[in-house]
């Protein structure tokens, strides 16, 4: 038989007691429905205080913003100055790049509003993952790619294309190195760590080059033909159930091709693409063990022919491969041919834009182009002797006798 529970005069100091202890744990850790009716009791003066910290933390922002925007504008301008020299044929100096560092903001946080917000606050948006890639590819394009049985066949694969396509092992090792951290798979995503739960992803960059759903729909988009090629260069030779499948995913692979070839190009236009359901199905072929590989050969290539056909010689370093891949092709060839002593001086923030530049802390801390390419070196040096990076290599070596023995 239950009995209803009365709290005697006596008691009270205890319940009192227990209450404070429960308003003093970190409201994170508790649930929401706890900390909805936390919030629900919060007093005149811890709304008054909620108001003024608000109050201080808005106008330290708006500062900030201020002043964030005329140096990002600087940045921008400046940069379209030393495009347009180099396409006249001028010589870029010093004087066009912007030499102070970039303004950080270090005022007041944003403080927790005690009340319930009559919209529920502010909702956080989760990235899509691979799994929504993967459903994506279903419901889009009826398909399902082709996954690995081990890493290392996919890394065989990637070895073999690398190959094919004139990249070097120490590029594709070393720059594999620095975007995975060394021991990244074929389906990493930026962000996730299966050893970490609760992890987020920070972007949609996956695979061994870190490939942005922009990355996918414009390569599909600018290397469209040259893949099919592959694929029915493959085709030709299977049979069976094998070329029907491969007979599939080319089917697919013109329909999305079709698509991005259908609406405006240009990487704004191709960005958008990719942020819809269509464009997560077309970024499901990064972990195709057919397409993939292609697709990050030549977010690699296209940065080695870009420099090649603006005179560049001699074939990039890893780290200056990395730059390009980093910061685009633009500004990754503006830091590959600065000179040493430009080098030591110019700010990282020159080649970036202000949402990258703020979320790379990276580019901050080595702010300068000679310190980002230092620290880049270093990092591939280091990661180079992980046990993902030595099984890349081993994949080119096994790769390269495999080209030997034809």
């Amino acid at each position: 038989m239950s009995h209803p529970i009365r709290i005697s005069a006596a008691a009270i100091p205890l319940a009192m007691l227990l209450s404070t202890s429960v308003l003093a744990l970190d409201a994170s850790s508790l649930p929401p429905s706890v900390t909805n009716a936390m919030a629900q009791g919060a007093s005149p003066q811890a709304i008054a205080d909620y108001r003024r910290k608000l109050a201080e933390y808005q106008e330290a922002r708006a500062a900030f913003d201020q002043e964030a925007s005329a140096y990002w504008n600087a940045i921008s301008e400046k940069r379209k100055i030393r495009f347009a020299k180099r396409r006249e044929g001028q010589a870029v100096t010093l004087n066009d790049y912007v030499l102070e560092q970039a303004p950080l903001y270090d005022g007041p946080k944003r403080p927790i509003n005690p009340e319930p917000e009559p919209d529920g606050g502010r909702v956080r948006r989760d990235l899509p993952v691979v799994a929504d890639f993967l459903s994506a590819a279903r419901s889009e394009f009826q398909f399902a790619p082709s996954r690995p049985g081990s890493e290392m066949e996919f890394k065989r694969a990637y070895a073999r294309a690398a190959l094919q396509a004139g990249l070097t092992r120490e590029q594709a090792v070393r720059v594999y190195s620095f975007e995975t951290g060394g021991n990244g798979g074929h389906d990493m995503q930026s962000g996730l760590n299966p050893s970490k739960p609760g992890s987020r992803a920070i972007s949609t960059a996956i695979g061994y080059n870190q490939l942005l759903t922009a990355n996918t729909t414009t390569l599909i988009a600018e290397k469209g033909p040259q893949m099919l090629k592959v694929l029915t260069d493959k085709a030709a030779m299977l049979q069976g159930p094998q070329r029907k499948a491969m007979d599939h995913k080319i089917a697919v692979f013109k329909r999305m091709y079709a698509v991005v070839r259908s609406g405006p190009q240009g990487w704004s236009a191709l960005e958008k693409l990719g942020t819809t359901p269509q464009g997560w199905a077309m970024h499901a072929l990064v972990l195709d063990m057919d397409v993939g590989p292609q697709l990050q050969v030549h977010k690699l290539l296209t940065s080695v022919q870009f420099a090649r056909a603006r005179g560049f010689d001699r074939p990039l370093s890893a780290a200056e491969l990395e730059m390009m891949n980093l910061t685009g092709d633009g500004n990754g060839f503006d830091m590959v041919t600065m000179p040493q002593a430009m080098r030591e001086q110019v700010p990282t923030a020159n080649f970036f834009q202000r949402g990258g530049y703020e979320r790379n802390p990276v580019a901050i801390r080595h702010n300068t182009v000679a310190k980002l390419l230092a620290i880049t070196n270093n990092r591939m040096d280091v990661n180079s002797n992980l046990p993902g990076a030595k099984e890349l290599a081993a994949a080119f070596g096994s790769a390269t006798a495999s080209n030997e023995v034809r």
